[in-house]
């Protein structure tokens, strides 16, 4: 991702990256697998409800449109394999759904869309709502592409969160100003490569719908380069 193009100040509010700085912690020890950090966090029921649009079937999981606007220009890959547990499979999914939720928001300068609000709670709800008022005020949009890879996922013993855990190398993904249209740039750097821990919770009252409730994040992350 593109980053140093933008003042320091600004780029320490927010950059043309998605996650610069977590609700959370940067650590990202091991913990115990009874203990996954945000695990406790409560969930709420989404309240705003998904618009009608056209998009296709595989773009509207639960009901709610996740597909990116087209006039984004921007590709998001997510290239892992599926886990094969049944709910770290459907956590998995869900955090994806989150990190489109966000750029959804972005795009339609909202902190409101019904995907955001199907896809996160607590702590994850906030974070997402800071990032997108950050690109709101710095007046930015994104556009390029995202990748994330190298995908780990671990489960309380009772099945109720998962950690969702992987890199992202945002070397080929801008920030775009949305009055000049000017895309934001810089040399490839350490700084294009970052590793989440999104802790997913089982939503009680929907089958299979999961929500992120904490992030962390490790910016500048070696072991993803």
């Amino acid at each position: 991702m593109k980053r140093r193009t933008l003042p320091v100040a600004a780029a320490l509010a927010a950059t043309a990256a998605l996650l610069l700085t977590a609700c959370g912690s940067g650590d990202d020890k091991a913990s115990d697998k009874d203990k996954i950090a945000g695990a406790d966090q409560g969930t709420k029921t989404p309240t705003a409800s998904a618009s009608a649009s056209g998009a296709p079937a595989e773009d509207k999981p639960d009901g709610v449109d996740v597909s990116l606007p087209k006039d984004m220009d921007l590709t998001m890959v997510f290239d892992w394999d599926k886990p094969k547990d049944k709910n770290e499979a459907a956590a998995t999914a869900d955090a994806a759904n989150f990190l489109r939720a966000i750029y959804r928001g972005i795009d339609k300068r909202s902190t409101k869309d019904a995907a955001l609000a199907a896809y996160a709670t607590g702590d994850g709800l906030h974070y997402a709502q800071v990032q997108i008022n950050d690109w709101i005020k710095g007046g930015w949009t994104a556009t390029g592409t995202e990748r994330h890879y190298d995908l780990s996922t671990r489960s309380t013993t009772n099945s109720q969160a998962v950690e969702v855990a992987f890199c992202v190398d945002s070397s080929k993904f801008y920030g775009k100003e949305i009055k000049t249209g000017k895309v934001l740039k810089t040399k490839p750097s350490l700084a294009d490569f970052d590793y989440f821990k999104i802790v997913m919770v089982k939503l009680p009252t929907a089958d299979d719908l999961w929500q992120a409730s904490k992030v962390y994040v490790q910016t500048k992350a070696a072991k993803c380069q």
